[in-house]
């Protein structure tokens, strides 16, 4: 969860650098894109192995089918694990998210203004692209956010193992729909398909 996380937000921020960019991206050179997912996977190995080590602790989640994050202890450890996890593995990443797609929808907006007809639509593609993107990853994040906080911090019982199951579908497949979206809303992409 928290790879696909750090992946959609590297994924953004490459994309607003790469659209950004006046010269060619050089497709011959791999460097940078293995240095993002280096980064990506050490980041998330930071957040998970502190688990084995005695920050916080895993456990069956939901209806016991899956492990995750020990979401119902209520003791000072786990809280500021859940703390931590929400801050720095859910809102960083959307704020980078946000940032980078806003980035990106302003760079196309002054393009737009010296090419008036072509860039509008271009621009009302890039808009629909990018609030489509994020309004995905609030539906597939914020559920299973909420789920978790009130697990952790609400009253006991509060959230039965069923309704956490569709909370933690939605999560766990949030990385499949954003490549989805920009196949079918880049037109450059729709038009080779």
């Amino acid at each position: 969860g928290i790879i696909s996380l750090i992946s959609l937000a590297v994924l953004s921020y490459e994309r607003c650098c790469t659209m950004t960019r006046t010269a060619e991206p050089d497709t011959t050179n791999y460097r940078k894109a293995w240095t993002a997912i280096i980064l990506s996977w050490t980041y998330s190995l930071l957040w998970t192995v502190p688990l084995l080590l005695g920050w916080s602790s895993y456990g069956p989640e939901g209806p016991g089918i899956t492990c995750s994050v020990n979401w119902h202890s209520k003791d000072a450890n786990n809280a500021s694990y859940i703390i931590c996890l929400f801050i720095f593995c859910l809102v960083i990443p959307f704020a980078i998210i946000v940032y980078s797609y806003g980035k990106l929808l302003c760079a196309v907006r002054q393009v737009s203004s010296m090419h008036r007809g072509l860039g509008r639509s271009r621009e009302r593609r890039i808009l629909l692209m990018v609030v489509v993107m994020v309004v995905c990853f609030l539906l597939c994040w914020l559920p299973y956010a909420a789920v978790a906080l009130l697990a952790t911090f609400g009253q006991p019982g509060l959230i039965t193992p069923a309704a956490s199951i569709i909370p933690a579908i939605l999560a766990k497949s949030s990385t499949v729909y954003n490549p989805i979206i920009y196949v079918f809303l880049n037109k450059q992409v729709s038009e080779m398909l």
